[in-house]
């Protein structure tokens, strides 16, 4: 482990140190929780220079994707020789029941479920107040003895000590409703009290029946039940609403994020005497893409221990073109507002390790191919001053374009007429094998594969195939366009996206480089 921020920020030097120590200590894999800004460029970003130094040495490195979604164009850590990890949630509910009084149940968490030893089914009034909508009560909180209070969830370390004030003053308890923006994405936090958190809908479902009493002789009220530790929720993983969104700002040509983790709601260990706890002990529950960056961490290093040979960027491709497009429903995977997640949200998939260990073919990259890229881009963007290695001048490299780098993702422009890249798959597979092209794609969006089918006759051999991409009829605000790539054998699917971006400007401002703990 390499100390590089200090309470608020992370030093470009010693982001730089760290990661030289790393390299020189031979580390497999390299794990980053840590996110910057949005708009600095490649070789001016410490992160990116130090990553790729790494995977030049065949060092993989995984970072996090940033915590400032739903909001597009907000994904960091985007250099393409970089696994950048979103954030999902996990089939796992800290369980708990609200009960109306009319017959209705609400189902939301509660991390706190001390509370179950001694709670009963018992039903008291239920309190939302238009005023203290928060739980912020200023002066006499006489109103909140014996009630259940609704209030909205601020995430705040204030409203921690402000529902500590409604139940010392007598409340009978509290529930917590997310904002909009949150949607569906719970994350759950120790109030030391009989907290109940649940979802914006049920929110307002709870908000209506708190003030139906206006219009109703019968008072509204509620009880609650703890129903402990559920697993198998369904469905599940749902993309979290505060995982940072792509397209990229600066490298639109790539998808990113790479690939989902679970990061909401995890159990991790935690130093207890850190003024950042809010816990005594050695575990928290902690939500983030801090915390979906381990996951695939700790996958980078199973698959470079089953294959040492390995190069990062084929590790990358094992993990992406075997990731999960589907949900433990069966259905599509969703984002935080119960809408399909698209490729910017959710990335490939999400990581499945078992399936990554033998991925059939994979797409590689050398560290001369990222450097031509950077040699590209110094070629078309005035503000690319330096190379990312000097001892691989522009003048001995071929210049590759974004689109055109052996990615196991595909993106384009999306625009009328058709655009097209080439790939090369290595086959990592059975010695003897054929290979044939399965395209999914909206009404949208047209691709053509050339050739349809591709046929290995030993371990190890590699073939060319090209992909030619055109979008119309793209209506409203969508930024992207998307289907998939699939070639199918008798034993194996290698699954790419095809995502066909719109052509937009600068991406959004976003705060200095910290660590991405939600």
């Amino acid at each position: 482990m390499y100390k590089v921020c200090g309470d608020e920020t992370c030093d470009s030097s010693a982001i730089l140190a760290g990661l030289d120590e790393a390299i020189k200590d031979g580390v497999d894999v390299v794990s980053v929780s840590l996110g910057g800004d949005a708009r600095i460029s490649f070789e001016q970003d410490p992160l990116a220079l130090g990553a790729f130094a790494a995977v030049s040495k065949g060092i993989t490195v995984v970072c996090a994707a940033g915590n400032h979604g739903p909001t597009p164009i907000s994904v960091t850590n985007d250099s393409p020789w970089v696994l950048t990890v979103a954030a999902g949630s996990m089939d796992r509910s800290f369980a708990a029941s609200v009960y109306l009084g009319d017959g209705r149940r609400i189902d939301g968490e509660a991390l706190n479920q001390l509370a179950a030893k001694t709670s009963s089914p018992k039903r008291y009034p239920l309190l939302y107040s238009e005023v203290e909508h928060s739980c912020q009560f200023a002066g006499d909180l006489g109103s909140v003895r014996g009630k259940i209070v609704v209030c909205l969830a601020t995430n705040t370390r204030e409203q921690v000590s402000q529902i500590q004030s409604v139940m010392d003053a007598g409340a009978a308890g509290v529930i917590l409703y997310n904002l909009g923006d949150n949607g569906y994405t719970t994350i759950v936090r120790d109030y030391n009290s009989s907290v109940v958190q649940v979802t914006s809908a049920d929110g307002a479902v709870l908000m209506d029946y708190a003030t139906s009493s206006k219009n109703n002789t019968t008072a509204p009220s509620a009880s609650v039940t703890y129903n402990n530790t559920l697993l198998g929720v369904r469905p599940a993983p749902v993309v979290a609403f505060f995982s940072s969104r792509g397209p990229s700002g600066l490298a639109p040509g790539i998808l990113k994020p790479d690939v989902l983790a679970p990061g909401l709601n995890v159990l991790a260990a935690w130093p207890p005497k850190t003024t950042d706890s809010a816990s005594t002990g050695p575990f928290n529950v902690i939500s983030g893409t801090s915390m979906a960056t381990p996951h695939v961490s700790g996958v980078v290093a199973l698959l470079k221990g089953l294959h040492p040979d390995w190069s990062p960027a084929v590790i990358k491709s094992a993990i992406l073109t075997t990731s999960d497009a589907v949900d433990n429903a069966g259905g599509t995977i969703l984002d935080e507002q119960h809408g399909k997640a698209n490729a910017c949200g959710r990335g490939a998939g999400h990581v499945n390790p078992v399936k990554a260990a033998d991925p059939g073919l994979v797409y590689d990259i050398t560290a001369d191919e990222f450097a031509g890229y950077i040699c590209w881009l110094q070629s078309t963007h005035t503000n690319a001053t330096s190379l990312l290695d000097s001892t691989l001048p522009c003048a001995t490299l071929p210049k590759i374009r974004t689109e055109q780098l052996n990615y196991p993702t595909i993106t384009v422009p999306l625009r009328p007429t058709p655009f097209t890249v080439n790939r090369t798959v290595t086959n990592v597979g059975p010695a003897e094998s054929t290979y044939t092209v399965k395209v999914e794609a909206p009404s949208t969006l047209t691709v053509h594969v050339s050739p349809e089918t591709i046929s290995f006759s030993k371990a190890g051999e590699k073939k060319t195939f090209s992909v030619s991409v055109s979008g119309h009829g793209v209506t409203g605000q969508e930024l992207i366009a998307e289907g998939s790539l699939s070639w199918v054998s008798e034993k194996h699917v290698v699954r790419s996206p095809v995502v066909a971006v719109v052509e937009v400007g600068s991406p959004p401002p976003a705060p200095g480089r910290t660590s991405t703990q939600h």
